[in-house]
């Protein structure tokens, strides 16, 4: 069975999605390749705002997002199509750098929370530095407030989207998507700013 180039159109990414979620291995090993270099540009991307000295890896950080995403059992959900997958992947690499934002500042007792530059949001954050792990917890109040919004942050500065794409993952029209994202910036900015 050969692997498939990384160039593969989304019909070929969601047959392979598809099969990962029957359980087919062989996709999964095909699905690898197909999707490595976009999820290394965002995992890089991530890591660009991290301390040089992080101990983790954009290409470590893909692979752990990667196997928690296709393991069996994963939150049992299927993936539309290339956005939706790359999209959730940007979840699950913010989720694993809180993570490990978390275990670190654990083992030294509350001090020097890392801090990632937000200059790929810089209209919400204007090239502040911010604490991750506070910027989790904003992200999971604006959640509570405003689900949609939420996501909408986590699409376009995690996942590195244009407000088409994150219209298209998000099932709403692009004026709604520039509509909420001006919301949820002045209520991030507002919250940032009292940190």
């Amino acid at each position: 069975m050969a692997i498939m180039a990384p160039d593969a159109s989304s019909q070929d990414v969601a047959a392979l999605l598809d099969a990962v979620g029957r359980g087919d291995s062989a996709a999964l090993e095909r699905l690898f390749p197909v999707v490595y270099d976009e999820l290394h540009r965002l995992a890089s991307g991530l890591m660009r705002g991290e301390r040089p000295d992080h101990t983790l890896q954009p290409t470590e950080l893909v692979h752990e997002a990667f196997l928690r995403l296709v393991r069996p059992g994963a939150d049992g959900k299927g993936f539309e199509n290339r956005r939706h997958f790359v999209a959730t992947a940007a979840v699950a690499m913010r989720r694993i750098l809180i993570n490990h934002a978390r275990a670190r500042d654990a083992l030294k007792r509350g001090g020097g929370q890392p801090a990632v530059a937000l200059e790929d949001a810089a209209a919400i954050f204007e090239s502040r530095a911010v604490d991750l792990v506070a910027l989790d917890e904003l992200l999971d109040e604006l959640a509570r407030l405003d689900p949609l919004q939420a996501r909408l942050v986590e699409l376009r500065f995690f996942g590195g989207m244009s407000f088409e794409e994150c219209a298209a993952v998000l099932g709403v029209s692009a004026r709604t998507i520039y509509y909420e994202w001006a919301h949820a910036r002045a209520w991030l900015r507002g919250h940032l700013a009292s940190e």
